[in-house]
């Protein structure tokens, strides 16, 4: 039971941090790779069996069964053609097949006669300087598992999201490895899922950063709406996220409550902590998206009330203007017989009591904060 003690610290790394370690994803395949197939090795009592020559697909599955063990085969964005032979050497169910090689599928679980199919959403936060209407904040990928008695098999979309290094630390421990596909599984599963938690803490870095920006103090509001735009932008992201993790939690809550005759009962048990980590960042996510709401909503108001504030002042100086107005349009008036007109201090003192009124209306629209 060492091993199965140890299956944290294999499969879960320390997580650097995402600002900081752009290179924890491979975004590249390797030139050299004639075919979609990126790895292909046969492990027996927890090792891989060393070849002289990369192994074909057909050749692995034909030492697995003269030999014993499984075979991992990892595949990077298959066609239809290329997945066909390997489909058909497995014995795949051609709807599973089908959704692999067109990708863009919801995080499942499904269950065939001899193997599980399981899909998840990789997230890849994007770095970026000064976050804006236009940026991206998050990436997503995909990748689907095939489960079966003696064989494993990943196909991953998206340029990110590589298991290379998780291979070669499943590999350091021969004692997992040799609790057979199940194992690896998880070890997806929970690679995964650590990367949800990474990326939600930076996600909360930029949604700390945009709430602050609004209610900091002494803000006037933003009248043609400045941050709308990145506030929505950073919602939409939030909600890409959203999508990959929430139909996820079934499918885990599966693994770890049902027993499933192709998952290792040991196994098993550690997909109940997957299931709650994953819990918690579905939580951090929907928490996220009901505090951009607010902030949205808050952003919106601040903006009214400045557009408000604009209209009063605007309102006050028609208020004070209409007084010369008025005197001016009632002595312009072309009668021989008016009040004052042809009285020497006319003038003087209509110009007077014109000052005095507007100083009295700006000093009373003053006190009462309209100006």
């Amino acid at each position: 039971m060492s091993m199965i003690r140890d299956l944290r610290a294999v499969v879960r790394p320390s997580r650097p941090s995402l600002r900081k370690e752009s290179g924890a994803y491979d975004t590249t395949r390797d030139p050299a790779t004639p075919s979609a197939v990126v790895d292909c090795a046969v492990y027996r009592d927890g090792a891989r069996v060393e070849t002289a020559t990369p192994l074909a697909p057909h050749e692995a599955m034909r030492q697995v069964r003269r030999d014993g063990g499984f075979v991992w085969i990892g595949l990077h964005e298959p066609t239809e053609s290329e997945f066909s032979g390997i489909a058909r050497e497995f014995g795949l169910h051609p709807l599973a097949v089908e959704d692999a090689v067109q990708a863009h599928q919801r995080p499942k679980l499904e269950r065939y006669d001899d193997s599980l199919f399981t899909v998840f959403k990789t997230i890849h936060y994007v770095e970026h300087d000064q976050l804006d209407a236009n940026s991206e904040v998050v990436e997503t990928g995909e990748v689907m598992c095939f489960t079966g008695k003696d064989f494993f098999i990943t196909v991953r979309h998206g340029g990110q999201g590589s298991l290379r290094a998780l291979r070669h630390r499943l590999q350091d421990d021969p004692e997992l490895l040799a609790r057979g596909p199940s194992a690896v599984l998880h070890a997806i599963a929970d690679h995964v899922v650590d990367g949800y938690i990474a990326v939600a803490d930076a996600v909360q870095d930029d949604i700390d950063e945009v709430e602050t920006e609004v209610f900091s103090p002494g803000r006037k509001g933003s009248p043609r709406g400045t941050d709308a735009g990145r506030i929505y932008q950073l919602k939409r992201e939030v909600l890409e996220f959203k999508r990959a993790v929430s139909p996820l939690l079934r499918p885990m809550q599966l693994l770890s409550e049902r027993p499933m005759r192709l998952v290792d009962p040991d196994i098993q048990k550690y997909f109940r902590d997957v299931a709650d980590h994953l819990a918690r960042v579905q939580e951090q996510v929907i928490g996220f998206d009901e505090l951009l709401n607010s902030i949205l909503q808050a952003n919106l108001a601040q903006a009214s009330v400045a557009q408000n504030e604009d209209m009063r002042k605007i309102t006050s100086w028609a208020a004070i203007i209409a007084v010369p107005t008025m005197v001016c349009g009632v002595y312009g008036m072309n009668f021989d017989h008016m009040p004052e007109l042809h009285w020497r201090y006319g003038y003087p003192v209509m110009m007077s009591v014109t000052v005095a009124l507007c100083v009295g209306i700006h000093r009373t629209l003053k006190r009462n904060g309209w100006l």
